[in-house]
């Protein structure tokens, strides 16, 4: 990747649809996820292999690994929590993992239902076992910035806590402002410290768009050296246990922002917008089927 590239990591058929309160068909998530395969994204987050009490939206992961229209250029990735959540994504044939800590102890307990440090000793099992399967790891690191039991978050906990992950073994570290309260001043207060322990090159940018500043943030971490960032097609999307965070940023705005300010994303613009436009469907109730006029381009 150049300077002049950035990466936009897919998220909508796992953060994107976990938060809806109706269920989706997989059938649906397969529609999304092939025609996301089309837009030209290098990465595509399909789903979650955490408990289905946890998040029942999900608990059709594997049926949904196994009926995907697999592209060589396309690394299908899958959230897991565990050894348990391992051994799944491992049959799935997943191209790659992501573990996720948190920045706040409230919300880790809440979240993962351990400690920040019990959450590090839990991956080492999982990083072992990817490293075996030569299976990428990607780690994500919530409430980056404010948490609303904790307060706002120090960046050097967060700073520490990627660089821990960076040690272990994990490729790149996703930062995450799960509630979407972050400004660009603060995000250049994250990034400061962050990118004395961890280079920009291997950290991405998570920003919630519940306060409209997604795009700004992003704009704010480029200088840092920051080229990567996850977005969920359509907006979809949110954390069913941070209230008020529903909002990704929309890839399609973010596209669309770095093809104007003269950076390449790779990605298909027409065919991003059909995307954006299915998945804006599977928003509005009842979600029982894809809808039937819906046909690969």
């Amino acid at each position: 990747m150049t300077q002049n590239s950035v990466r936009i990591f897919e998220m909508s058929p796992r953060d994107g649809l976990q938060n809806e309160p109706l269920s989706i068909p997989t059938a649906a998530k397969v529609t999304l996820i092939n025609l996301l395969s089309k837009s030209g994204f290098a990465d595509i987050e399909a789903t979650s292999f955490v408990s289905p009490k946890w998040v029942p939206q999900l608990a059709d992961g594997a049926a949904v690994m196994a009926a995907i229209d697999r592209l060589p250029s396309v690394s299908y990735a899958a959230l897991v929590p565990n050894m348990t959540g391992f051994d799944r994504a491992l049959a799935a044939r997943v191209d790659s993992i992501g573990i996720f800590a948190a920045a706040s102890q409230s919300f880790s307990q809440k979240n993962i239902n351990c400690s920040i440090a019990e959450s590090l000793d839990r991956f080492q099992p999982v990083m072992a076992a990817a490293a075996a399967h030569k299976i990428p790891v990607r780690g994500y690191i919530s409430m980056v910035v404010h948490c609303p039991d904790d307060g706002d978050t120090d960046p050097q906990i967060v700073a520490d806590l990627a660089s821990r992950m960076m040690d272990m073994g994990c490729y790149q570290i996703s930062l995450g402002d799960t509630v979407g309260v972050a400004s660009p001043p603060a995000i250049q207060r994250l990034l400061d410290k962050c990118v004395r322990a961890v280079d920009g090159a291997y950290l991405a940018g998570h920003y919630h768009d519940t306060g409209g500043q997604a795009l700004a943030n992003i704009t704010a971490s480029l200088p840092y050296g920051i080229r990567c960032f996850d977005a969920s097609v359509g907006g979809l999307g949110g954390c069913p246990y941070a209230p008020g965070a529903a909002g990704n940023v929309a890839s399609e705005a973010v596209a669309e922002m770095l093809s104007q300010a003269g950076f390449a994303t790779g990605l298909d613009h027409d065919a991003l917008a059909i995307a954006a436009k299915f998945a804006s469907s599977l928003r509005q109730p009842p979600a029982t089927q894809p809808p039937a006029n819906w046909q690969m381009p």
